[in-house]
């Protein structure tokens, strides 16, 4: 009689050990992350953009955690741009971030009218809705007087962006954790690099963060980047490591072991007489030696990737 109960209590301590454990991963790599490329400096005022998805109110939790506790005092402002979509609900995040007693800022442009106008039905939506975004956020930006602009993109945004450029645009590129915008004239940075997407889908249903779908990307059926992210979740299934070693192959590039001569000087290459560790040393180095964890679930970090500082 006394065994269900018993079973029951079991149960919800070993999900708030989970759920507690899972939060304090989120700090952990968010926090790495900054430091590592020096994303949030003294004095900064990080502009938080807020998409009403799960990322971005992860993001946005996560850095009011880490501010609490940082060495260094800066400043957050939430911003989301209404596209004036027309189920979108005006509301949402107002009441939310009202809750939160946090600075932020709606800014209302009908980009979403544009988009419907000059992108043919059937065709993909997301490189103008994109570039509109980007010059009304950068825009935003400077009249805020935000030094930071943060993406709510993580590790497997970049590894679908890694794949689309390698699959179809044939060039080896990816979000960088953090850049230069577009005009000059702001920083953008990606808080959530290290972060994978399951953690984030754990952490929505966590906080039951009030999400808001979007009509133009989150409607198009059969888009490139919903085949990466199939790719990667089938990855991750058969072969444990993989996505984690692609990851963190990003850290660690080899121009001399490319093609790219505007790179690497392969026409003036010359013999030195002297070693070389960029030479054919790096032939003798096997990638392929067995890594195993006791905890599969908490391997976090890329198994080749050790962040600096870390």
């Amino acid at each position: 009689m006394n065994a269900d109960p018993l079973i029951k209590n079991q149960v919800q301590i070993k999900r708030a050990y989970e759920d507690n454990k899972l939060e304090k991963r989120l700090v952990r790599l968010t926090g790495q992350a900054i430091a590592d490329f020096n994303m949030i400096e003294a004095n900064d005022k990080v502009m938080v953009c807020m998409s009403g998805g799960k990322d971005s109110y992860a993001m946005l939790d996560v850095l009011i955690k880490l501010r609490a506790r940082a060495p260094i005092d800066f400043d957050l402002i939430a911003v989301n741009l209404d596209q004036k979509q027309p189920s979108f609900p005006e509301t949402v995040l107002p009441d939310y971030l009202s809750k939160l007693k946090i600075p932020f800022h709606i800014e209302t442009r009908n980009t979403y009218s544009i988009v419907k106008r000059l992108v043919p039905e059937g065709k993909t939506t997301c490189s103008l809705c994109s570039r509109l975004r980007r010059g009304i956020l950068y825009r935003v930006a400077s009249e805020l007087g935000a030094t930071k602009i943060a993406l709510g993109h993580h590790r497997d945004d970049v590894l679908e962006t890694l794949f689309l450029n390698l699959f179809y645009g044939g060039r080896l590129k990816s979000m960088p954790p953090k850049l230069q915008s577009d005009d000059g004239k702001h920083i953008v940075i990606r808080p959530l690099v290290y972060v994978p997407e399951r953690d984030l889908v754990r952490y929505m249903k966590l906080k039951d963060f009030p999400i808001i779908p979007c009509d133009l990307c989150g409607s198009q059926p059969n888009l490139k980047r919903a085949e990466m992210k199939a790719l990667i979740c089938e990855w991750e299934k058969k072969f444990p490591g993989r996505i984690e070693n692609i990851f963190g192959a990003l850290a660690h590039i080899s121009p001399s072991h490319l093609m790219d001569a505007s790179q690497y000087d392969f026409k003036n290459l010359r013999v030195s007489g002297f070693p070389d560790a960029q030479g054919d040393m790096a032939f003798d180095e096997d990638p392929c030696v067995s890594h195993e964890s006791s905890d599969a679930s908490d391997q976090v970090r890329p198994i080749y990737f050790t962040p600096t500082g870390a």
